[in-house]
């Protein structure tokens, strides 16, 4: 399953968001640190199911189907908040870091109302510029992995130069436990200029910054969005980064649970709602419903949280969701469940690829595969489309 870590500094609503994205119970306080471990739960990337295409009514193993929209299952984790110093020890910096290792991209949770400070503290609206969180936490966690490799790296630039070892695989050792991989390194140091073994501390720190762009990508989730300081905010950070989404963690919460006691007809992602019964609502709930209508759901199109998933997966990541069936003219595996499973592969996969991910056995025997939507068979080096079904041909 794939891991996305929820960062921040504290007190923006990382806890929030963790919360209405998975309806999890992690701890939320306006005071810094009230995450001290790091909370784990499933929250789910959206996609249109094939179901309603086809004209049949699937029955999912793996995911869930919701009105139509497939929802595939990937691990939330909720970490400390970090303030600035982290990397030295700073807070609970090093535990933050260390529950980073793992998590394949980054949802940086910031309040886009400017109404926490660098600390995390509450301060005025408005009065806290949200661009410097941003910054911050990426030269926090360059300069983590700058402690990695610095202490060691004279002595490894002698030995590989005087063994004639590739450098990019002792940096890709020295990392090991990070989650990045040594194509990662490999495409991040072709983007210094300068001779590998010649780099200093700069270069060094360059290099860093490359590679956490390309190994563990980040979008910028702008928080409070619906609060008036925000609006000039959001507009900035746009022109800064290129993955920004607007978003109000506490309307998705609220939206989510009224949902789930039966009070309104919500699908997570969509940009309003249905109110069941208003005789059920109190005078209070109705004001909060239509507060979160006009200033979310109106102005931004949805509350964020579901955008957020899904542009971490299908955007940073580039993942595609392929549909693996072993009758291709039923849509069904060998006990009759109809699109049983819904697989996510990097775009560019093959089928023998997607053989792996379901088997060992199954990628070792693979002989081909068949599009069941067109009913051809297709080879190995065939590149999967986003909404395949595919059934995998083995030998026997």
């Amino acid at each position: 399953m794939i891991q996305i870590a929820v960062t921040g500094k504290p007190n923006v609503g990382k806890s929030s968001f963790f919360n209405a994205a998975t309806l999890s119970e992690a701890e939320v306080a306006s005071y810094p640190f009230t995450t001290i471990d790091a909370n784990h739960a499933v929250a789910y990337a959206s996609c249109s199911c094939p179901c309603r295409e086809l004209g049949v009514e699937c029955s999912p193993r793996n995911s869930r189907c919701l009105d139509g929209r497939r929802l595939i299952p990937v691990e939330l984790i909720d970490v400390a908040g970090l303030v600035p110093g982290a990397h030295e020890g700073r807070g609970l910096g090093n535990k933050f870091l260390d529950d980073l290792r793992q998590a394949r991209v980054f949802l940086h949770v910031i309040d886009a109302s400017g109404s926490t400070d660098e600390e995390g503290r509450p301060v005025e609206p408005g009065t806290h510029d949200p661009l410097e969180d941003v910054s911050f936490l990426e030269h926090e966690i360059t300069m983590w992995l700058y402690g990695i490799l610095e202490r060691n790296w004279e002595r490894l630039l002698r030995k590989a130069a005087s063994e004639k070892l590739d450098m990019n695989r002792i940096i890709y050792e020295q990392l090991s436990g990070t989650g990045i991989g040594l194509e990662d390194i490999i495409e991040a140091s072709r983007m210094i200029r300068t001779d590998i073994y010649s780099w200093k501390k700069d270069e060094l720190i360059s290099f860093l910054d490359e590679l956490l762009k390309i190994a563990k990508p980040m979008l910028i989730v702008a928080n409070k969005a619906d609060l008036p300081s925000a609006a000039g905010n959001i507009e900035r950070l746009r022109e800064a980064y290129p993955h920004v989404v607007p978003a109000s963690a506490e309307a998705e919460l609220a939206l989510r649970r009224a949902a789930e006691a039966g009070l309104i007809r919500y699908t997570p992602g969509e940009g309003d709602f249905e109110i069941l019964d208003e005789g059920k609502l109190t005078d209070k709930q109705l004001s909060a419903l239509e507060y979160i209508r006009e200033n979310v759901l109106r102005v931004y199109g949805s509350t964020g949280i579901q955008e957020a998933i899904n542009r971490a997966v299908f955007d940073l990541l580039d993942m595609i969701v392929v549909y693996p069936v072993e009758d291709e003219h039923k849509f069904t595996d060998q006990k009759g469940n109809v699109l049983p499973d819904a697989i996510l592969v990097p775009r560019g996969s093959k089928p023998r690829d997607l053989a792996y991910i379901i088997h060992t056995e199954i990628g070792d025997s693979f002989m081909h595969a068949v599009d069941a939507r067109k009913g051809m068979r297709v080879a190995s080096d065939h590149e999967l489309e986003d909404g395949d079904i595919i059934s995998i041909i083995c030998s026997r």
